[in-house]
């Protein structure tokens, strides 16, 4: 493969030099904001929940309201739970720390495989480094050909379409762009339930008790979208129905539910707060909580899980709470990327 800056193979002469002959991977996550100070929150929060893939009411029924009443709160309360769990040596949000040790872990271990060929990259759908920043270093480095990667194993229109909208919308104004993949949904991938797995033995082994449940969580959307197609809800009822067989659990051993309402509508249930308050008073004082539907932990983990469906197992009458942490950068979570991003890039590089 040629590398640097120069012409192109049988190119005419005064061929202007360019970049080309590299394969990009462009992993992507949700977002972060800048800081957990006002205006930052304000700007993450506005871009976020003015994205019609997470918020789809008419732009002039949303936007009033969202500016002038939710943005008006919202940036403090939130602020405040984004400072309880700040990284402050890095002056950054744990999701971004988690994000950038994991594309820093992806790219050795594709190095090991395909030497300087492979570029990788991570982007963020709100906040900073933009999809948009990210894509771009990408193609300055020469990739002809991009998978994109993002990091919700259940899809949704919500995340992982929202994710795609923002790679695309980027090459509407590249006027050479590259061959594109986007890498399907992994919730049912064998070596994503595998990590999972071995995620939970080694945290329930770790334990100085034995949980009576175990409560996978998974972010909520509200009901309306898994009557319009989206296929959500079904495929995080997969991920635990596979992880409780991979475990050799009976089937009530593992409880599914959803977490993070927002707004008037009907969610999708069972409420995880509810849940675990319920399991609590139905005499199941010992739990243990997994995410699977996050690849790293972030401020719905460790701020609502800690906090909100913690404190609502307790005073409903629970006596141990565990959490178990996402896969993050976790070896066998960087291993399962790897595997599922060589299998993507198969007829593009050797």
């Amino acid at each position: 493969m040629t590398t640097g800056l120069e012409a192109p193979p049988h190119a005419p002469d005064g061929h202007p030099p360019v970049a080309f002959g590299k394969t990009g991977v462009l992993i992507t996550n949700l977002g972060t904001p800048d800081s957990y100070a006002y205006w930052p929150m304000r700007r993450y929060l506005s871009q976020f929940l003015s994205d019609k893939r997470v918020v789809d009411y008419p732009r002039w029924r949303w936007q009033p309201v969202l500016q002038l009443i939710v943005l008006s709160q919202r940036p403090f309360s939130s602020g405040k739970a984004y400072r309880a769990i700040w990284n402050s040596d890095a002056g950054e949000s744990p999701l971004l720390t988690i994000t950038r040790q994991q594309t820093a872990k992806l790219r050795d271990l594709l190095r090991r495989t395909y030497g300087d060929r492979i570029m990788v990259g991570f982007g963020m759908r709100y906040g900073n480094p933009s999809i948009s920043s990210a894509l771009r270093a990408l193609l300055e480095q020469g990739c002809r050909q991009i998978l994109h990667f993002p990091l919700y194993p259940q899809y949704s229109a919500a995340t992982t379409a929202s994710a795609n909208d923002a790679v695309f919308r980027v090459l509407m104004d590249v006027n050479w762009q590259p061959a594109l993949r986007t890498a399907a949904p992994y919730f049912e991938h064998p070596a994503y339930i595998a990590a999972l797995a071995k995620s939970v033995r080694s945290s329930l082994e770790g334990l100085d008790f034995a949980p009576d449940t175990v409560v996978a969580t998974y972010h909520g959307l509200p009901q309306r979208y898994l009557t319009e197609g989206d296929p959500y809800h079904c495929q995080c009822r997969k991920t635990s129905r596979l992880l409780t067989e991979h475990l050799g659990w009976p089937g009530d051993r593992l409880v599914t539910a959803f977490q993070s309402r927002f707004g008037p509508e009907e969610w999708l249930r069972p409420h995880t707060v509810e849940e675990v308050a319920d399991l609590a008073r139905a005499g199941r004082r010992k739990i243990a909580v997994i995410a699977p539907g996050f690849s790293s932990d972030c401020i719905e983990t460790l701020d609502e899980i800690l906090g909100e469906i913690k404190d609502s197992f307790l005073e409903a009458g629970g006596k141990r709470f565990s959490y178990i942490p996402c896969l993050n950068a976790d070896d066998a979570h960087i291993a399962m990327i790897a595997a599922i991003t060589d299998e993507n890039l198969g007829g593009w590089i050797n």
